[in-house]
């Protein structure tokens, strides 16, 4: 009896991880590295980078990685600070091939949405700045969205979201949605320093915006439209996102 429940057990491992075996996602991160006019550094939340790449790598996902520049992302020193480990991170901390694939991340300008099956944005306050006017990354969103792709972001990720359109309207717009709230804002004392308020800058344009307390997992999906409120909601995103790209197996 337990070598039959043994090989059903690897069985379904196997065909767990066949399913996603063909699926490449793409990974966009910020390369910006100055909070505001502080004088101190940020980029990109290690958790809401980590979480769910190995949520996706360990189902047998593609994962590339692309930021405007190319090359080493920057990382905000508070999400690599001890306080702020996860199992995640600590497992990033001592992936070496992860730390070299992120070192030599891909030219967002190089990259195409046909190539992938879906595109995911990891937070941190990083993209705020280059991410939200960036072309390429408009472009790319737009075009992931009409190709009938998903479309995934975490915490501050989705305000790069702020200028996409899709048929001359704003790609939130009558979309559920949620995204790092004021009040996480205010908690971590910089709400005068971000270039926006990326809840007021959603519902502004339309979106349909939720949330839950502070620092709880909270996921929206909306169509093709992944949403995650923080770092601790980063992993319900790729969840949400492997049911998407299971579903168009």
């Amino acid at each position: 009896m337990k070598k039959i429940t043994f090989f059903v057990i690897i069985a379904f491992t196997i065909f767990n991880s066949s399913a996603f075996a063909q699926k490449k996602v793409l990974f966009v991160l910020t390369s910006h590295d100055k909070l505001g006019n502080t004088g101190e550094k940020t980029g990109f939340w290690t958790e809401e980078f980590a979480a769910p790449y190995y949520e996706l790598a360990d189902k047998g996902i593609q994962i590339d990685i692309a930021t405007p520049l190319g090359g080493q992302p920057p990382i905000d020193p508070r999400s690599a600070d001890p306080a702020s480990a996860t199992e995640d991170t600590k497992r990033l901390d001592a992936d070496t091939a992860l730390l070299n694939k992120l070192k030599h991340t891909l030219k967002l300008a190089n990259v195409k949405e046909a190539d992938y099956d879906a595109v995911f944005y990891p937070g941190g306050h990083g993209p705020l700045w280059d991410l939200t006017q960036d072309k390429h990354s408009i472009k790319l969103i737009e075009s992931f969205y009409t190709h009938n792709k998903p479309v995934a972001f975490v915490c501050h990720a989705p305000a790069v979201l702020k200028d996409v359109k899709v048929k001359g309207n704003y790609l939130v717009k009558g979309k559920k949605i949620t995204g790092f709230s004021n009040t996480e804002e205010a908690a971590i004392g910089l709400t005068n320093v971000v270039p926006f308020l990326l809840e007021e800058v959603l519902q502004a344009h339309g979106g349909i915006y939720s949330k839950t307390d502070n620092w709880q997992p909270y996921a929206i999906e909306d169509g093709l439209l992944i949403t995650g409120q923080n770092p601790a909601s980063s992993k319900l995103v790729a969840q949400k996102l492997l049911g998407q790209l299971n579903n168009k197996n």
